[in-house]
């Protein structure tokens, strides 16, 4: 859902670690985890991911101004191309900002995305020797750096039209989930699944019952409603999030639950079938002032949208903002989830902090 504006080159300058090839790596210092990073009994449980791309320091800076709010944080560095090979984006791996969010108290859990398709990760999840193979080089990560834990956000794999082909990966992501989970378990660190929602035919691809029973925390990607291939309209909406919400709670531990929320939107040309451009929240208000549009706000879904000329065409800018996030805010509350997530730092409107830390208290 998030791949076609953040893709990068592959990554270089990998060292090998325990016979499998981790980019970017250096040995670990043995450094704890970071204090607090389980939130106390009562309280919101908020993540937040860290980008590769764009402003990193500025994301991180971010993330440490508001470590009263942010229990982990997921640097999206990593991403899987076979059994043997899960390595850091060219340059993305910082030590230096581990260091940092462990001393604000925030637990890393980096992210790892992968890239072979439901096919070719069908016949990788079903082979037990590969699938061990597999989590031998998740749990390489985790170590090398001092991680409090991974979170595995596989997408490629769920975008398939072939029924066979998404059952398999149904089944052999669960496998290797459970093995993944059971080592990093051993060990102290946290295991976190990153899903798309279960609505309007999407999301079939993962088992939510059996992943909520093994991972600590399933995240739920609350956003895309309307992506930049569609046609213009809310990146997420309150019947949306009802949706979600209901059938994820009837299938997952509700405190396992992390409902992500867009700090971003999308720029349409209607019509034109072209990608509509990302924009954050920052280049969303930065533009719509530039440009002289009206502010409006669509109640129904609980977000902002603007709409512009630019060399003849209509545009349709829809993003989300602080009032967007007060207005969506009750549902997770009306179904007792307080796991809260951001995509991405550094995107957000300021004002997101106020409201979420509303909803904390």
């Amino acid at each position: 859902m998030r791949r076609a504006w953040w893709m990068r080159g592959r990554a270089g300058g990998a060292v090998v670690l325990a016979g499998v090839l981790v980019a970017g790596a250096v040995p670990s210092s043995g450094a704890a985890g970071a204090a607090g990073a389980v939130p106390a009994a009562g309280r919101r449980a908020m993540s937040a991911w860290l980008p590769f791309w764009g402003d990193v320091d500025g994301a991180y800076r971010d993330a440490v101004a508001h470590a009263g709010q942010l229990h982990t944080v997921s640097p999206f560095w990593y991403e899987t191309a076979s059994e043997r090979a899960v390595t850091g984006r060219a340059g993305a791996v910082r030590p230096d900002l581990v260091a940092g969010l462990h001393r604000a108290g925030i637990a890393v859990v980096p992210t790892v995305t992968e890239t072979p398709d439901a096919a070719a990760m069908g016949e990788l999840l079903h082979d037990p020797v590969r699938r061990r193979t597999h989590v031998d080089a998740l749990a390489g990560v985790v170590t090398s750096q001092g991680y409090d834990g991974i979170d595995l956000d596989y997408e490629t794999m769920a975008a398939t039209g072939d029924a066979a082909a998404r059952d398999r990966v149904r089944t052999g992501y669960v496998a290797l989930v459970g093995e993944l989970c059971a080592r990093l378990h051993r060990i102290g660190k946290r295991c976190v699944v990153t899903v798309m929602p279960q609505v309007r035919g999407t999301g079939a691809a993962f088992d939510y019952r059996r992943l909520g029973a093994l991972a600590d925390t399933v995240r739920i990607m609350g956003y895309d409603l309307h992506w930049s291939m569609g046609e213009p309209g809310p990146l997420s909406s309150k019947d949306w999030y009802e949706e979600i919400l209901r059938r994820a709670t009837a299938t997952v531990p509700r405190d396992r639950i992390e409902l992500a929320f867009p700090g971003y939107g999308w720029d349409w040309v209607p019509g034109s079938g072209r990608r509509a451009g990302h924009v954050t929240w920052h280049e969303a208000e930065a533009l719509r002032r530039r440009v002289g549009a009206a502010y409006r706000f669509d109640e129904a879904s609980g977000t902002p949208y603007f709409r512009y000329v630019k060399g003849g065409e209509e545009h349709q800018v829809w993003y989300q903002d602080a009032r967007g996030v007060r207005d969506q805010l009750p549902l997770p509350a009306k179904y007792g989830v307080r796991g809260i997530g951001l995509w991405a730092l550094g995107f957000e409107d300021p004002g997101v902090w106020a409201a979420f830390r509303g909803e904390q208290a």
